[in-house]
């Protein structure tokens, strides 16, 4: 689930490429979107649920947008339930070298929402990447906040294959490579003397503490697909996620974390008015 929006927040400067130059002052973006296998940095339920999130955009100007997309859930379990929506309020600037993306994310979700990430309350971020005609690098950190505080990093490279067709449609073509990294609270016990004196033998005690610790999260690797003709546009994009670091609890699958190396896919239909 996490690519869907991050996507969202990355590749807007692949998306201006295959547009219109010509910019007016207020634009509406309608979009309908599936993602193969919802995710969260490769962390999955046990129900391997795909979803499917039509998506409203609003740009005044070419540099500051609205938008705000309501998820459904679909599963063995579940059938196109609506699991909450997210919204999102975002500044991007482009020129010929540099493109630059601040964001504020805020989710709704339904109180039974089973999505991994659904304890997010709200998401703060940036991205900025170096833009040339070899291969495009990309830095970006967020801070999300739900029941603690957590604070994330994004390091790419990608490279943007753009062509264009005699019926006046444009292709692009961006393969990426992503390496996510993040704060990852958890609960470590282990046992500790206390009691005795020298040379004789204490008692051992049994501590448990809360601990944070900065990690590797997941790598990813990406091929977005872009057809842009008129006010059409349709996204494809095969991806393959290996995620890192997962937090296990023995004996307890319950509080462990579920993820494996995932491809998936997210294809998206979006019209511009």
């Amino acid at each position: 689930m996490k690519k869907i929006f991050f996507l969202l927040a990355t590749t807007i400067s692949i998306y201006s490429q295959a547009q219109d130059s010509t910019v007016r002052k207020v634009q509406l973006k309608l979009s309908l979107n599936y993602n193969s296998n919802l995710n969260y940095f490769g962390r999955t339920d046990s129900l391997k649920s795909t979803g499917f999130f039509p998506l409203a955009e609003v740009w005044l100007g070419e540099k500051f947008y609205v938008n705000a997309a309501p998820v459904f859930v679909n599963n063995s379990m579940q059938k196109m339930e609506y699991a909450g929506t997210i919204t999102t309020v975002g500044y991007q600037k482009t020129s010929e070298k540099w493109m630059t993306n601040l964001f504020v994310l805020k989710p709704f979700y339904t109180a039974g929402s089973q999505l991994v990430q659904s304890a997010l309350k709200s998401q703060a971020g940036f991205s900025v990447s170096a833009l040339n005609k070899i291969v495009n690098l990309t830095l970006g950190g967020d801070v999300k906040f739900s029941d603690k505080t957590d604070f994330g990093a994004t390091a790419g490279v990608d490279h943007i294959i753009r062509k264009e067709n005699n019926n006046g449609g444009v292709i692009v073509i961006d393969p990426s490579f992503y390496a996510y990294a993040g704060t990852q609270n958890f609960t470590n016990t282990y046992n500790k003397k206390k009691g005795g004196l020298p040379l004789l033998q204490g008692s051992n005690t049994q501590v448990t503490e809360q601990v944070q610790q900065f990690n590797i999260l997941a790598y990813e690797a990406s091929i977005p697909f872009i057809y842009a003709k008129d006010k059409w546009m349709f996204m494809a994009t095969p991806s393959y996620i290996l995620p890192q670091n997962l937090i296990t609890v023995a004996g307890r699958a319950d509080l462990s974390e579920r993820g494996e190396n995932l491809f998936y896919i997210t294809l998206g239909l979006k019209r511009t008015f």
